[in-house]
């Protein structure tokens, strides 16, 4: 899948999917299931969600049963666009520190 910065951004543009990608950057380990963020949205929302951040290819997703997991492309995205998700991360953790 190739990754077009403006998707990119445009997805990362969204508070709540920038936390997803920075929860996963701190998380070392890589599958998750869907169910384990705190997205305090509807259920209709958080797929929403899911498949932009699926679409622009910053994340994979697999479907088990009847949950779905998700894994941040990292290797993909950092070769494409070398230091942006480190921005990300850094960016989203000094707004929360001051505000």
């Amino acid at each position: 899948m190739d990754l077009d910065l403006g998707t990119v951004l445009s997805a990362l543009a969204d508070p709540h999917r920038r936390g997803v990608v920075v929860d996963l950057l701190d998380r070392t380990d890589g599958e998750h299931a869907c169910a384990s963020f705190d997205l305090p949205v509807a259920k209709s929302t958080r797929t929403h969600h899911w498949r932009v951040l699926r679409q622009a290819g910053l994340i994979r997703q697999r479907d088990a049963g009847n949950g779905s997991f998700v894994t941040l492309r990292r290797a993909e995205v950092s070769a494409r666009f070398p230091g942006l998700l480190d921005s990300i991360r850094q960016a989203h953790h000094d707004e929360r520190r001051s505000g």
